[in-house]
């Protein structure tokens, strides 16, 4: 188990408003980017007034000119959605979604996991080409911490509640994404955890070619066709992953729904299960690792090429 930061154990982190961008486009991708680190730093001379170092290092490694941020949003947990590679040329885009526990202050962990995966897929020598070409593809990652995840050690992280909370922000994110990468390009959703109770809520809207969901607790649907999604699903969970103790039930109490159903690598469910290692909750985007690997052949669309559980 991780034990949760909690934002609720300390006086609310001072921050400024969000920049007001409009929905970006590929001409427009810089100037968000621009705005957002700004945000960054000005979140960490207000933390750092307040007394909270830990967040004003966090918010001034954001800040940091490299970095390009479609949202920051210092308030409270913190909200950030972060680019990696190049997304206005991408015709491969992969977006992660984390889970519990997943802050302002831990974003570091959660974007570790956004750069393996860019790293393999850069790494890979995919030879068919993009739509039909024998050029190589062009691939972008974004690291989507666009919703208040839930403790790990805490009663939201057992209901659907958070997960109900994220599911129009990343529907909205994601019409906004095909806004800059086009409907042509092939669009992955990653969702870790938690993340995969919201990739659940949100996927009868959202116009992507995959979902991968790994170390699930359950997605709150009891199949595939449940989801209502045209996306191809995959569901992964490796040998070491506590996951695996977690009760798949759910039950209607006071009107929350608690738990989160079915198995999604259950048979029954009727994902694509591929292989993912030995590793445990945390180490799905392990670099060297199957899951990694199975991960980047997913999100270049070589759905041959994974290896199946």
């Amino acid at each position: 188990m991780v034990v949760p930061v909690s934002a609720a154990a300390r006086p609310r982190i001072p921050a400024p408003v969000p920049a007001a961008l409009a929905p970006p486009t590929t001409a427009t991708l810089d100037k968000a980017y621009t705005a957002n680190r700004a945000n960054a730093a000005e979140a960490s001379r207000m933390a750092a007034a307040h007394g909270d170092r830990t967040r004003a290092v966090a918010d001034h490694v954001m800040a940091t000119p490299s970095r390009h941020f479609l949202t920051f949003d210092g308030r409270g947990q913190g909200l950030a959605v972060e680019v990696l590679g190049d997304l206005a040329h991408a015709d491969r885009v992969a977006v992660l979604v984390p889970g519990s526990d997943t802050t302002l202050e831990t974003y570091g962990r959660f974007r570790a996991g956004a750069a393996a995966i860019q790293a393999r897929l850069n790494s890979l020598d995919h030879g068919h080409g993009t739509h039909g070409s024998t050029s190589r593809p062009h691939t972008a990652v974004i690291a989507w911490l666009g919703y208040e995840t839930p403790g790990t050690v805490s009663t939201t992280v057992l209901t659907t509640g958070r997960a109900e909370d994220a599911a129009p922000p990343l529907t909205r994110f994601i019409r906004e994404l095909r806004g800059v990468v086009g409907e042509k390009a092939h669009v992955s959703l990653l969702c870790h955890s938690y993340g995969t109770v919201v990739c659940g809520r949100a996927a009868r809207g959202l116009d992507v070619d995959d979902i991968a969901l790994i170390g699930s607790p359950g997605t709150g649907a009891d199949s595939v066709s449940a989801l209502r999604t045209s996306a191809r699903i995959w569901a992964a969970r490796s040998a070491d992953d506590w996951i695996v103790n977690v009760p798949h039930v759910h039950a209607d109490l006071f009107g929350t729904t608690v738990g989160f159903g079915a198995d999604p690598v259950s048979p029954a469910f009727g994902a694509h299960v591929f292989a993912a290692g030995a590793g445990g909750h945390s180490d799905y985007f392990k670099p060297g690792s199957v899951s990694l690997d199975n991960l980047a052949r997913i999100v270049l669309g070589d759905a041959s090429e994974v290896s199946r559980a």
